[in-house]
């Protein structure tokens, strides 16, 4: 259309005279602008002429017949005043076919604003391999992702992807999840624990089980979230909705009196010049833009950054948010016991006590024993090789350890084998913790204090949050001593313990009750009517099935600090929409008056291309303007740095 509209132009009495040359007198060129023009009109206008009858069928006039009205007028003048049955100043071809181009421009930038956004779900298509390697016998075959089947072996070489949701049954890799995850620092996986289909093995190769396929997998449901979030209405677009459609009726009502008004004054021609223009610039077109392109960029951009936006009414929320509800257990900590102090009789020294109880304890498969081993091996402690190993549930377990007799156990065991235990026990029992104690030859050589170990990025979370005004509570079905132990640790001021799971949703329902805005943020079965009861529900670590159905937004990661990126991304967004909405409507409400002529006794008149240009011109701020919600950074890591 801009190739055909450059002859137009240029070959436009009109505009030669504005710009101070002359058309040459041939009959050849006099009938180019006509010729293009109408082919302009019915080629470049055609997405706009078929819009209109589309809002005409459906009782709904909007932006496109307001486009479709403008360029027609022009077009039935144009040809008006070449055939010589109207007055030569009619003669807009060149105005049209700059009309059609302009306008055409702002529709493709609007496209291509929301293809790229929906290019986001196409991304996270291509994120599976175009190949898989399927475990045969004693070989290998490659297929098609499509083609797994759950319980298939596949091998997943060192750079490679995931083709599947699996559980790993032989190797230990570092794992790239940032794609799903947000987090960018790799993460070790070995033996049953589960990989996402989509992430990359960075180190070395693995074998993996497939636990899952097509549509059923963790990367299909995330696709899924955000195709829904994205065709979902928001509050934000119910009120560009109206006020596109109050714009009509002003549009309307303008360009009726702006005829009326200027025919009365003896002024035909200019009636038609003024109310085409009055109709151009009155398009709604940077409106029909303004929330949609906003809440489809940062829908797309948050599932960039691991938080998947299931509701966009919850994502608006977000914004007013002032008290956020953690649950503690697998969100603010890691939900498994931690060695998280070691204290060493005379004669010992930490690292020995512990060395001995892991040593001991490495054949058992008891959560406390696995937490005493992996502290041990965060210590890099080598573990010494042990026999006669027994275990008893109410006791603990005993092992002999460098030819020595190690027992780790608890109060039972002290007392059968006559022991004391440490005066540090007193105080380390005020916190709620699980204490060990180890025994070497019947002697006390020192004791464990074992936790549910707090996730280092809670403390960020929780300051970060504070520092936005948000307050913090914790509710747990904890002791008293465990949520108080936690909460100090975090800053914390205010926290509800020893809550039932069935009694989280009325703890929710006593924040509203204050007056407070409440984010519940959970992860288990247990907490999905709390989470469906808070203003802004909020599943981390991907929970479980229940909980994801009962919450607004989900976090991909376990990582509580994309709490507070959701939050900085609501109010971003909402920015971003009444920056837009001002700008598309206040603009129309300021440009309308003008193009009518109100403006015409003191010498402004405001020519009709000038309104298309400066109707696009807004179109494509909107889009631009839009467009910075790219640049906000999402990452887990950010909120850390903030902090410090």
């Amino acid at each position: 259309m801009l190739a055909l509209a450059v002859p137009v132009v240029a070959f436009s009495p009109m505009f030669a005279m504005l710009v101070g040359y002359s058309v040459p007198d041939n009959p050849v060129i006099a009938w180019i602008p006509p010729v293009l023009g109408t082919v302009i009109y019915l080629w470049g206008g055609r997405p706009f002429l078929t819009g209109a009858v589309q809002e005409l069928r459906a009782r709904k006039p909007g932006m496109m017949l307001l486009i479709a009205l403008a360029i027609t007028v022009a077009f039935i003048a144009s040809w008006g005043a070449t055939l010589g049955i109207l007055h030569h100043e009619l003669d807009f071809w060149w105005e049209l076919a700059l009309l059609v181009v302009i306008m055409l421009l702002g529709h493709w930038i609007e496209m291509r604003s929301l293809a790229d956004t929906t290019s986001a779900l196409d991304s996270l298509a291509a994120l599976l391999p175009d190949e898989a390697e399927r475990v045969v016998g004693d070989g290998l075959e490659k297929v098609a992702p499509a083609d797994l089947r759950v319980d298939d072996v596949v091998l997943i070489r060192p750079g490679g992807r995931v083709p599947a949701d699996a559980v790993i049954t032989e190797g230990t890799a570092s794992m790239d999840e940032s794609m799903i995850t947000g987090e960018s620092r790799t993460v070790t996986r070995s033996v049953g624990d589960t990989l996402v289909a989509g992430t990359v093995a960075t180190d070395s190769g693995v074998r993996a089980r497939v636990t899952a396929v097509g549509e059923d997998t963790a990367l299909a449901g995330i696709s899924r979230l955000v195709s829904e979030a994205q065709l979902s209405s928001s509050r934000a677009q119910r009120i560009a909705d109206r006020a596109a459609g109050w714009l009509f009726w002003f549009a309307l009502i303008a360009g009726v009196i702006t005829a009326i008004v200027w025919t009365a004054i003896g002024m035909p021609d200019a009636a038609v010049v003024r109310t085409i223009t009055v109709l151009v610039i009155a398009c709604p077109h940077a409106l029909g833009l303004a929330i949609p392109l906003v809440v489809s960029i940062a829908t797309e951009r948050a599932a960039r950054g691991g938080i998947l936006v299931k509701d966009r009414l919850a994502l608006e929320r977000m914004r007013s948010v002032d008290t956020v509800l953690f649950d503690k257990t697998g969100t603010l900590t890691e939900g498994a016991p931690a060695v998280t102090e070691i204290a060493a009789a005379e004669g010992f020294t930490e690292d020995e006590v512990l060395r001995l109880a892991a040593s001991a304890e490495h054949d058992s498969e008891h959560p406390l024993a696995r937490a005493i081993v992996q502290a041990a091996a965060d210590r890099s402690l080598a573990l010494a090789a042990s026999r006669g190993f027994t275990s008893n549930p109410a006791e603990g377990v005993r092992a002999v350890v460098d030819e020595k007799v190690v027992h780790v156990g608890g109060p039972k065991m002290l007392a059968n084998e006559s022991a004391h235990e440490l005066p540090i026990a007193d105080e380390w029992r005020t916190t709620g913790s699980i204490i060990l104690h180890v025994l070497v030859d019947g002697a006390v050589a020192g004791a464990l204090r074992l936790a549910d170990e707090i996730r280092s990025a809670s403390r960020d979370a929780v300051a970060a949050l504070h520092k936005r005004g948000v307050e913090v509570v914790m509710i747990t079905g904890d002791a008293e001593a465990v949520a108080a132990s936690v909460a100090a640790e975090l800053g914390i001021t205010r926290f509800f313990a020893g809550v039932r799971p069935e009694d989280k949703s009325q703890k929710v329902g006593e924040l509203i009750d204050e007056g407070r805005v409440v984010a519940m943020v959970g992860d288990g079965v247990n907490d999905a009517p709390a989470l469906a009861r808070a203003d802004v529900g909020i599943a981390i670590g991907a929970g479980t099935d229940v909980a994801i159905a009962s919450a607004g937004v989900i976090l991909a990661s376990d990582d509580p600090r994309s709490v507070v990126s959701a939050i900085d991304l609501s109010h971003a967004s909402y920015r971003k929409m009444t920056q837009n909405l001002w700008w598309a409507a206040g603009y129309n409400l300021l440009a309308v008056p003008l193009a009518a002529g109100v403006l015409a006794p003191i010498g402004f008149i405001l020519p009709m291309s000038v309104g298309a240009v400066l109707m696009s011109l807004s179109t494509i701020v909107v889009a631009l303007n839009a467009q910075l919600l790219r640049r906000m950074d999402l990452r887990p890591e950010r909120i850390s740095e903030e902090v410090r």
